[in-house]
Formats: structure tokens, sequence, C-alpha cells
């Protein structure tokens, strides 16, 4: 089963996420005058792109546990997903315009940039799946794992004006998952002129175009969310709230 989800809040120009849902030995195929970038939640697939046959893209256990493999399929490829077990794969895209595109592969977990970020109540995992040094064209994708009760994407930062080197713009869209499923968190977007505060479950979907967005998990509920981001270029250059950029020195 396809289907693509809608996101809460503004709406983004440049990034589609839609979510493929198979049982074993169900098939869909994608296509996208865009760039893809499909990434396993949950199962096993068999990948074919335009023809070719690339291998299982896979995740042992759930997102909170470990990396998934990822596929990067360049625009126009026809992209097969053969489930080799019962299968949840996130695709996103995003058109190029006159950008050149990178070349079709499977993008395995155990190549994937892990680290941990922060300190304290406001630590978590971040696994980069497709970053700014691989080749692509525009889509910059990648994972978040908050423990319960903590706070990510703080300092609180934003990337929607385009002033390379201080600042790149990139609109985003983040997919969120929680452990236990009844889990909730509160997704804040704000600027100068508004600020607006959401809560966010399992399988939600929040567009992010504008405005600094730390988001924080209950007490009780780890948090997980997918992120992708479009926009004037491939740099990760955030730009922090300064009133609350001083937190990054009391970070061990």
């Amino acid at each position: 089963m396809l289907a693509t989800l809608a996101a809460r809040g503004r709406e983004t120009d440049l990034i589609d996420l839609r979510l493929v849902q198979l049982g074993a030995g169900e098939r869909e195929t994608l296509r996208d005058a865009g760039e893809m970038c499909a990434i396993v939640l949950s199962g096993a697939v068999d990948v074919t792109i335009g023809g070719a046959e690339l291998g299982t893209a896979t995740r042992p256990g759930d997102v909170f546990e470990a990396g998934g493999d990822a596929v990067y399929v360049p625009p126009d490829e026809a992209l097969t997903l053969v489930a080799d077990r019962a299968a949840v794969v996130a695709v996103s895209a995003a058109p190029l315009a006159d950008l050149p595109a990178g070349a079709a592969r499977l993008l395995k977990a155990s190549e994937q940039d892990i680290r941990t970020a922060g300190s304290g109540n406001w630590a978590r995992t971040i696994r980069t799946v497709l970053g700014s040094d691989d080749d692509a064209g525009r889509l910059l994708l990648g994972e978040t794992v908050s423990p319960p009760g903590n706070w990510s994407s703080y300092p609180p930062h934003k990337h929607d004006r385009h002033a390379p080197p201080e600042e790149v713009a990139l609109e985003e869209v983040y997919y969120y998952r929680f452990k236990p499923k009844a889990g909730f968190g509160v997704q804040l977007v704000y600027d100068e002129s508004d600020e607006r505060a959401q809560i966010v479950r399992d399988g939600d979907v929040v567009a992010i175009p504008s405005g600094y967005h730390p988001v924080v998990a209950a007490p009780g509920y780890s948090l997980y969310y997918l992120w992708m981001l479009a926009g004037e270029g491939r740099e990760l250059v955030p730009f922090f709230d300064g009133r609350h950029e001083w937190i990054q020195e009391h970070a061990s």
C-alpha cells in the first residue's frame, strides 16, 4: 500500500513524503520527476532501480534500536520494492531543477554517520543517511532519536535564509514515531513574527518551511523523527537563536 503523508503546519514547496507498507511478497513501483531517497523503517525489501537489481535493504529491529538501509533514486528512474518480509518504507522526493543528480545506489546503515549531539536533557542520537558530502542533487535525509523527556533540534536553530556561509536556506519535514506508540511530544516553530506549538504523535508529519523548530518528547516516551531537507544548497548550516546558543558551552 502506498500513501502520501500530509504534513501539518505550513506546506513546503520542495519535499514530498510517501509511506509504502508491504506484506511479505508484495511489491510497489514508484517513479518521480525529482530525485528520491527511500529508507526502510521496518522489515526488508529487495530493490530494483531502472531494471537493475541492487540487493536487499533492511532494518534489524525498530527505528529506535538501529539504523536502516536506504536507497537513492535519480529522477524518472523506476524504483521497485519487493518485500522479503513485511516492510514499511518512507520515500521522500524533491525536484532537481537544473541540479545534477546522484547515482542510483543502496545506502547501507553500516555506512551512516552516527553521533551523539547535545548533553543532559537535550542529548540525542543523530544518524545521517544522505549527508551534504554524499552524491545527490538536493535532498538531505537522516534520523534523530531522543530519550524520554529530552529536547532535540536544540539549541533552537533555523535555516530559512540563504546567506552562506552563515546560513543556507533549507525547508524541512519531520516524520515522528514514539515508543511506546501512545506517546506524544511538542513541536515548536517560531520566528520574530509568529510562534506555534503542536502536539505530535506516532505517525504525524510536520512541515517546517521556516523558523526555529525545537521539539521535546513527553516523559516516559522515546521520540524518533525522520528529517528531510531540500533548498538552495546541500550544506547543513544551522543558524542558532542567539538567546539560547550559550547552552552549547555547557555540553559535555
